[in-house]
C-alpha cells in the first residue's frame, strides 16, 4: 500500500458522508477505517484487475426461460436466412449483368429476375423480421430479469458487504450501465452476428460455385479486408470509450460543485471549481479528437483496402474471362460474393466488442448474484417465538468492523438489559456505543460471544421476524423520494390512514405535515431535501412507532430537533416506550435521565453503570464528568446541544476534572448555528409560516403550462463559437467534399469494369488493366480524405464542445444561489446539460458543416452523372431512391444498437434502486426488501413492455427495408431492360445511372444516420444558450462593490421581509428587525423551519430580501462586492460538505486553496480534528 499523508487521504462520495458525521462526532476509528479502505482503493488497482475477468459467453443466458429459448431458436433461423439473402442475391445480379449485355429477349429474361429478386425480398424480409424482433424481445426481457436478480441479491446481503466491495454509486451504475452491455451482448448483436457469420459463409460458397478458381485468388484479400475492419472497429471502441472515461471526472466535479453550490458560495470557491473543471475538460477534448483520427483512419483503411480488392478482382478477372470460360457476370458475381462474405466478417467486430463487453460486464454482476450472505435478510431459517419479552444480552462480545479487522471495538464486551426498561449509552465518538445498536439489528455478527434476546443466541432467530420487532431511528433519519404517507407506510405494512396518521401525532409531526400544500401526498424529494432535519427526524420517528416493535432503538434520534420539539417527540417517545425494552445512544445527557439504567463506554468497555441518580453520586466518576462538562459548556455559552463535551481527552475519564481543565475548554468558543438545510439545492418547507388557505390542492410549482419557453436558437450565433476553428473547418471541407465524390465515381468506375468484361480480347486487357489503377487512386484519395476530414472536423467540433462546456459551467458558478432550489437546476439537469446537451450541439455546426458538405457533394456528382447518361432513366431512378436512403438508414441504425435506449428507459426504476441501495441499513432495519422489490418491479413493468414493444417495431422496420432495397433493385433493373429495348439507353448508361444514383444515396443515408439527430441538437442548443442568456442576480465573480480595510462586525436585519422564490406562497420574514453587536456570540432558537438557517442565507447573500435590508457596519450588504463580503464569514452547517478530494485539499478550500502547511495545521488543531487526521494509517501531519 502505498503511503499517504492524512492531509492527502480522498473520500469519495459515500465516503465524504460518512466522514461529514465522523468530523462532527470525532469518531477516531471508524475514519481511520474508511480512510484505510479509500487507500487500498488508491494504492491497490484491484477493481481494475478484476474488470478483465469474464464470464463464459453461454452463461449470459442462465436467466432464459422457456419463452426466452424459444424466441432464440426462431431468431437464430431468421438471422442465418437473413444472412444468406445477400449472397443469394448476387447470383440474380450477375444473371442480371448478363441478361442486359446480350439477351435479345431482354426485357422476358429481366422480369423473370426481377420476380425471383422479389420472391428473395419477401423471404429475407421475412427473416430480418424474426432476427430482430426474436433476438431484441428475449435480451430486453433477460436483461430485466437479471437487473430484477441482482437488486434482490444486492438487498439480501450483510452491511458488511456495502461496508467492504460496493456503494450505491456502483450498483446503480451495473444495473444501469453494465445491464445495458449484457442486454447488447446477448440480444440484437448476436443475431447480428449469426447474420454476418451466414453471409460470410453464404459469400464464399456461392463464390467458389460460380467461379472457384477465381475465388481462390481472391482469398488473398480477405484477411486484410476482416483485419483492417476488426482493428477499426475495435480501435473506434476503445477511444469511445476513454472519451466517456475522460469526461466522468468533469463531470463528477460539476455533479460536486452544484449539489455543494452553498458551499462553494461560502467559501467563495468559483474560480476553484472553474479551473478544476477546465483541466479535466483539456483531457476530454484530447481523448474526442483522438477518437475522431483513430476512426476516420480506420474508415480510410478499410476503404482503402476494398479499393484495392477491386483493382485486384478487375485484373484477375479479365483473366478468367480470357482463358477460362468465365462470363463478366460470373466475375462480377465472385468479386461482389467475397467482397460481401469478407466485409460481413469484418463488420461483426463491433459484434464481438459486444460480447466482450458484455461477458465482462456480467463478471461483477454474476459474481455477487452467487455470493452467499452470511446474513441473509431472505433467510427463512430460525426459530419465531410466540412472544417477544424484550431482554437483551450482549455476553463476552469480541467485535472489529470488517473495513478495520485491525481494530477491536469490543473485547469481551458485555451488557444486560431487561425487558421492558430503557437503558441508555453514553461516552466518547468511537466508543462503541452505536456498534451496539448495530449488533442487536443485527447488521453485524460479532467475532466471538453472543447476542441474545430473550435467551436466544440472535443468530438461532429467523432474521426477517426478529428484525420486524424492533424499531430503529438513526440519528441521520433516512427518508425515500416518494410520499411522507409512503415513508411512514415503511413501518408497517398495509397501514392504513388512521394508522399513519396516530403515529404522526405521537412524533409530534402532525402539524406539520397538515402545514404542507399536500399533506400526507407531499413528496419529500430525493433523501428528503424537501424536509428540515428535524422535520425529517419527526418523519422517521412515526414510521418506528407505527411498527409497533417490542425493542427500540433510538441512536441520537432527538439531535436534530429544536428544543421544544424534542421536548414534546420526547414525551411521546417516553410513552410508547412503555412495556418496551429502549436502548438510547445519546450526546445530550437530559434526554437519559429518566433511564433505567445508564451505561458509560469507554473505548469499547463499560466504566460505569447505574440510574442517573446513582451515577451522580460518584463525583469523580466519568458520568458526573460529563455533566460537570455540560454544565460548565452551558454556563459558557458554547454549544448546548453538549456536542462538545466529547472532546475532553480521553485519558481523563475515570479522575476528576480540575478547575484548569473546565477553563481551558470553557475558552474554546464556537458559535453553533443550527442549520435546518444543507447543502442540497432545496431549502426546507416552513411551518408555522403555512397559513390555512395554503391546505387543499397542490400549489407547489411544475406545471406544464408554466415552464420558461426559449426560442429556438439561430445556427449562427452556434457557428459564431467555432469562429477561431474557420481555418481548420475549411481543410475539413475540402477534404469533405473529396470524400463525397468517392461513391458516384467508384459507380462510373464499376460501370465501366462491366462494359470492358464484354469487349474484344485486346480492349479488354487493356482497359481493365487502365480501370484497375483507377480503382487503387481512388483507395489512395479515399485513404487520404476520409482521416483529413475526420481529424480537422474533430478538431473543430471538439473546440466546440469544450468552449461551450466551460461558458456554460462559468455561467452557472456565477448564479444565484437562490437559482439552484428550481428543480430544473438541480445537479443532475445541469450536468446533462454539460454533458449531453453540450456534445449534442456538434451536430449542427463545425464537424457537421462537413458532413452536409460531403452529402451535397454526393448528390451534386451522382445527379450529374445519371442526368447526363440518360435523364429519362435518372428520373425513374431518382423516384426510387428515398426507398433506398430509408433501407440504409435502418440498416445502419440497427449496427449502431438499439439497447442504448434501454438506458434512459429504466431510469426511474434505477432510482427506486438508488434509494434503496443507499438506505440499506433502513430497508434492513424495516425489512423493507419486498416493498423496495415490489416497486422496483412495477416501475420496470413499463420499460419492460416497452422494450419489447421496440423490438418488434424495429423488426418490422429492419425486414421492411430488404424488400424497398430489393423492390428498387428490380423496378430500376426492369425500367432498364424496357430503356435497352426500345434503344433509349445502353447497357453501361443504366448501370451508370443505377451506381450513381444508388451509392449517392447510400452515401447521403449514412452520414445522416451516424450523426446525432438534428432536432435534438437544435433543442440542445436551444438549452445551452438559455442557460448563457441568463442573468445572475448575485454574480459573486462581479469585481464591482465596495470592500473596507476594516471590518468590526456589527449586523442589523432592519425591516426585512423575505419569501423563498420557489415558494413565495410561504412568508418565511414579515418586518423583522435584529441587531447582532460586533464581537458578541448570538444563538438563534426555534422550531424548525422557522427561518433561523434563513438569517444566514441572507447575510451571506445566497438570497436578498424582498423589502427591508441587511447590514453590516452599518452598510447595506448589496453595496459590497460579493466575493469579499463572504470571505468576511465562515460557516459551518448541521451537515457539513467535504468534497471528493484529500483532507488537505478540503481543508485549504477554506482560503481558496491557497493555505500553507503551517495554517492547515494550525486549523486542523483548532478544530480538534488534528487528532484524528494523525491517527490515519501511516500518517503524520506535518509529513
Amino acid at each position: 500500500m502505498e503511503k499517504m499523508n492524512g492531509l492527502d487521504g480522498k473520500t469519495n462520495i459515500q465516503e465524504a458522508a460518512a466522514l461529514k458525521r465522523r468530523v462532527k462526532a470525532k469518531k477516531i476509528p471508524n475514519m481511520i477505517g474508511d480512510a484505510d479502505d479509500h487507500l487500498e482503493k488508491k494504492g491497490g488497482g484491484g477493481d481494475h484487475h478484476q474488470n478483465t475477468k469474464s464470464v463464459p459467453f453461454l452463461k449470459l443466458f442462465s436467466f432464459a426461460d422457456s419463452s426466452d429459448i424459444f424466441l432464440m431458436i426462431v431468431g437464430t433461423i431468421g438471422a442465418i436466412g437473413n444472412g444468406l439473402g445477400l449472397p443469394l442475391s448476387t447470383i440474380l445480379f450477375g444473371q442480371m449483368i448478363s441478361a442486359l449485355q446480350v439477351d435479345k429477349d431482354v426485357v422476358r429474361v429481366t422480369s423473370e429476375i426481377c420476380l425471383k429478386t422479389l420472391y428473395l425480398a419477401a423471404g429475407i424480409g421475412a427473416a430480418g423480421f424474426l432476427q430482430v424482433a426474436c433476438w431484441m424481445v428475449t435480451g430486453a426481457r433477460q436483461a430485466a430479469r437479471i437487473r430484477g436478480v441482482y437488486l434482490k441479491t444486492i438487498l439480501r446481503q450483510d452491511v458488511a458487504f456495502f461496508d467492504k466491495e460496493t456503494n450505491t454509486g456502483e450498483v446503480v451504475g451495473r444495473m444501469s450501465g453494465d445491464t445495458v452491455l449484457i442486454q447488447d451482448a446477448m440480444g440484437e448483436k448476436v443475431g447480428k452476428f449469426l447474420q454476418l457469420v451466414s453471409t460470410f459463409i453464404g459469400g464464399f460458397v456461392v463464390a467458389f460455385l460460380k467461379g472457384w478458381l477465381l475465388t481462390l485468388l481472391l482469398l488473398a484479400s480477405v484477411p486484410l479486408i476482416v483485419t483492417s475492419g476488426g482493428l477499426m472497429y475495435i480501435a473506434i471502441s476503445k477511444t469511445a470509450s476513454r472519451g466517456q472515461d475522460a469526461y466522468t471526472n468533469a463531470a463528477n466535479a460539476v455533479e460536486q460543485t452544484i449539489s455543494s453550490i452553498r458551499t462553494v458560495a461560502s467559501f467563495t470557491g468559483e474560480k476553484q471549481a472553474v479551473n478544476n473543471y477546465k483541466k479535466f475538460l483539456l483531457t476530454t477534448y484530447k481523448s474526442g479528437v483522438q477518437e475522431g483520427f483513430v476512426s476516420g483512419l480506420g474508415f480510410g483503411l478499410v476503404t482503402f483496402v476494398i479499393y484495392c480488392c477491386y483493382a485486384m478482382a478487375v485484373w484477375f478477372g479479365a483473366k478468367m474471362v480470357l482463358h477460362k470460360g468465365y462470363t463478366g457476370g460470373d466475375v462480377l458475381n465472385v468479386m461482389m460474393s467475397l467482397l460481401t462474405g469478407s466485409a460481413s466478417l469484418g463488420q461483426a467486430s463491433p459484434c464481438m466488442s459486444a460480447f466482450v463487453a458484455g461477458k465482462v460486464a456480467a463478471y461483477k454482476m454474476f459474481e455477487t448474484i452467487e455470493r452467499k450472505p452470511k446474513i441473509d435478510a431472505y433467510d427463512t431459517k430460525g426459530k419465531i417465538l410466540d412472544d417477544v419479552r424484550g431482554d437483551i444480552e450482549l455476553r463476552d462480545v469480541f467485535f472489529s468492523y470488517p473495513t478495520r479487522p485491525d481494530l477491536q471495538i469490543f473485547s469481551g464486551f458485555c451488557l444486560s438489559i431487561q425487558s421492558g426498561t430503557t437503558a441508555a449509552l453514553v461516552g466518547q465518538s468511537g466508543s462503541g456505543k452505536s456498534t451496539v445498536i448495530s449488533l442487536i439489528e443485527r447488521f453485524y455478527d460479532p467475532q466471538a460471544g453472543k447476542v441474545l434476546i430473550d435467551g436466544i443466541n440472535l443468530k438461532d432467530l429467523q432474521l426477517n421476524w426478529i428484525r420486524g420487532k424492533i424499531g430503529l431511528v438513526s440519528q441521520e433519519p433516512v427518508l425515500f423520494a416518494c410520499s411522507i404517507r409512503d415513508n411512514i407506510a415503511y413501518g408497517k405494512d398495509g397501514a392504513t390512514t388512521e394508522e399513519i396518521r396516530v403515529a404522526a401525532e405521537l412524533a409530534n409531526a402532525a402539524k406539520l405535515i397538515d402545514a404542507l400544500p399536500q399533506g400526507l401526498e407531499t413528496t419529500v424529494g430525493a433523501h428528503g431535501t424537501q424536509l428540515s432535519g428535524g422535520q425529517k427526524q419527526r418523519i422517521a420517528i412515526a414510521r418506528a412507532i407505527l411498527k409497533d416493535p417490542r425493542i427500540l432503538l433510538l441512536d441520537e434520534a432527538t439531535s436534530a430537533l429544536d428544543v421544544e420539539s424534542e421536548r414534546i417527540v420526547q414525551e411521546a417517545l417516553d410513552r410508547i416506550m412503555v412495556n418496551q425494552t429502549t436502548l438510547i445512544v445519546a450526546h445530550r445527557l437530559s434526554t437519559v435521565r429518566n433511564a433505567d439504567m445508564i451505561a458509560v463506554i469507554h473505548r469499547g468497555k463499560i466504566v460505569e453503570r447505574g440510574s442517573h441518580l446513582e451515577l451522580i453520586k460518584n463525583l469523580d466518576g466519568a458520568y458526573s464528568q460529563l455533566i460537570r462538562l455540560q454544565e460548565v459548556n452551558k454556563e459558557s455559552g458554547e454549544d448546548v446541544d453538549g456536542k462538545s463535551i466529547y472532546e475532553i481527552p480521553v485519558e481523563s475519564f475515570g479522575r476528576p476534572i480540575s478547575p484548569g481543565q473546565c477553563k481551558r475548554i470553557s475558552s474554546q468558543k464556537s458559535l453553533s448555528w443550527e442549520s435546518s438545510t444543507n447543502d442540497s439545492s432545496h431549502h426546507s418547507f416552513s411551518i408555522a409560516e403555512y397559513t390555512s388557505t395554503s391546505k387543499g390542492p397542490s400549489r407547489e410549482k411544475v406545471p406544464a403550462e408554466s415552464e420558461e419557453k426559449f426560442p429556438l436558437v439561430s445556427i449562427w450565433r452556434l457557428a459564431h463559437l467555432n469562429k477561431p476553428e474557420i481555418p481548420i473547418i475549411l481543410l475539413g471541407v475540402i477534404a469533405a467534399i473529396i470524400s463525397g465524390m468517392l461513391l458516384p465515381i467508384l459507380g462510373i468506375l464499376l460501370t465501366r469494369v462491366i462494359h470492358s468484361f464484354y469487349e474484344k480480347p485486346a480492349d479488354l486487357i487493356k482497359d481493365t488493366a487502365f480501370w484497375s489503377k483507377m480503382f487503387l487512386i481512388l483507395g489512395v484519395v479515399s485513404f487520404l480524405a476520409i482521416p483529413a476530414r475526420a481529424y480537422f472536423l474533430s478538431v473543430a467540433g471538439c473546440k466546440l464542445i469544450e468552449r461551450i462546456r466551460l461558458m456554460c459551467f462559468d455561467k452557472l458558478v456565477r448564479m444565484e444561489v437562490g437559482w439552484f432550489d428550481e428543480q430544473e437546476h438541480s445537479s443532475g439537469f445541469l450536468g446533462v446539460k454539460l454533458s449531453a446537451d453540450a456534445a449534442a450541439t456538434r451536430s449542427l455546426v463545425g464537424d457537421a458543416l462537413g458532413q452536409i458538405l460531403q452529402v451535397i457533394a454526393s448528390v451534386v456528382a451522382g445527379l450529374i452523372i445519371a442526368f447526363i447518361t440518360s435523364w429519362k432513366l435518372a428520373f425513374i431512378v431518382l423516384s426510387l431512391i428515398p426507398l433506398i436512403g430509408i433501407n440504409e438508414y435502418l440498416q445502419v441504425r440497427y449496427m449502431k444498437g438499439f439497447s442504448a435506449d434501454s438506458k434512459m428507459i429504466y431510469e426511474e426504476a434505477s432510482q427506486v434502486a438508488n434509494d434503496a441501495v443507499g438506505s440499506i441499513r433502513t430497508v434492513a432495519s424495516f425489512c423493507a426488501e419486498d416493498k423496495v422489490m415490489h416497486l422496483y418491479s412495477r416501475k420496470c413493468e413499463g420499460p419492460r413492455k416497452a422494450g419489447i414493444r421496440q423490438g418488434l417495431i424495429t423488426g418490422i422496420g429492419f425486414g421492411t427495408s430488404f424488400v424497398m432495397l430489393f423492390l428498387v433493385y428490380a423496378t430500376s433493373f426492369y425500367a432498364g431492360a424496357r430503356f435497352i429495348e426500345a434503344e433509349k439507353a445502353t447497357f453501361s448508361d443504366v448501370f451508370l445511372v443505377f451506381f450513381a444514383l444508388t451509392f449517392a444515396a447510400t452515401g447521403v443515408s449514412q452520414t445522416s444516420s451516424m450523426g446525432p439527430d438534428t432536432s435534438k441538437a437544435k433543442d440542445a442548443a436551444t438549452s445551452i444558450f438559455a442557460i448563457l442568456d441568463q442573468q445572475s442576480k448575485i454574480d459573486p465573480l462581479d469585481e464591482s462593490g465596495m470592500t473596507l480595510d476594516y471590518l468590526k462586525g456589527d449586523i442589523e436585519f432592519c425591516n426585512l421581509s423575505f419569501k423563498y422564490p420557489c415558494r413565495s406562497d410561504v412568508q418565511i420574514f414579515r418586518d423583522l428587525n435584529l441587531a447582532i453587536h460586533s464581537s458578541k456570540t448570538v444563538a438563534l432558537v426555534g422550531e424548525s423551519g422557522s427561518g433561523k438557517s434563513t438569517f444566514i442565507s441572507l447575510l451571506q447573500r445566497f438570497y436578498d430580501p424582498d423589502s427591508g435590508y441587511v447590514t453590516l457596519d452599518g452598510i447595506e450588504i448589496q453595496k459590497f462586492q460579493v466575493k469579499w463580503l463572504r470571505q468576511q464569514m465562515g460557516l459551518v452547517s448541521q451537515e457539513p460538505v467535504l468534497f471528493n478530494d484529500t483532507i488537505r485539499a478540503n481543508i485549504a478550500y477554506g482560503k481558496e486553496g491557497n493555505a500553507i502547511e503551517s495554517e492547515i495545521k494550525a486549523v486542523a488543531e483548532l478544530a480538534n480534528a488534528h487528532s484524528f487526521i494523525s491517527a490515519l494509517p501511516e500518517v503524520k501531519i506535518n509529513k
